[in-house]
């Protein structure tokens, strides 16, 4: 018997979201990247222990890498294996994808943030995006334009 299809429910894939990241950047243009991981670290993933809030993408050497992305390991985890919580993982893109990252930060300024660790089928992809660091004017005006936004749905709800 096949599995039944989901798309008539909605299926959230995400792990963590990173809400820092919307809240300190204007985040332009994002990519999907594979992530090498180990075996204890997807253990983890599957119960939810991560934290991307300070984590960013560092390209060095043609290769993008997550720093600062913490996988907390499991109490059941193997006992041969040492859990290192905050070690870089390998963010695996195409040549051509790195190489707009790599000129866009380099010539532009922009920063690349990860916004989140999600499933795709039975992979683990983090969705990294291209950002430039919002002011704190705009950081107000964006709280002022939500709080608009809720307010405006409660009157049309009453109304």
């Amino acid at each position: 018997m096949a599995k039944k299809s989901k798309k008539g429910g909605k299926s959230d894939s995400s792990i963590v979201v990173n809400k820092k990241a919307r809240h300190d950047y204007h985040l332009d243009e994002s990519f999907e990247a594979g992530v090498s991981l180990a075996g204890w670290e997807v253990k983890s993933l599957r119960q939810g222990k991560v934290q991307l809030v300070d984590s960013y993408v560092l390209l060095k050497d043609g290769e993008a890498w997550l720093i600062g992305a913490q996988i907390t390991p499991l109490n059941t985890a193997s006992t041969h294996v040492i859990a290192d919580p905050l070690r870089d993982r390998k963010l695996l893109l195409n040549k051509r994808e790195l190489a707009k990252l790599f000129a866009e930060t380099q010539q532009k300024g922009y920063t690349c943030v990860a916004v989140k660790l999600y499933w795709k089928q039975h992979l683990i992809k983090c969705q990294i995006a291209l950002a430039r660091g919002k002011k704190e004017f705009d950081k107000r005006a964006a709280n002022k334009e939500r709080e608009w936004n809720i307010e405006k749905q409660r009157v049309m709800h009453r109304g």
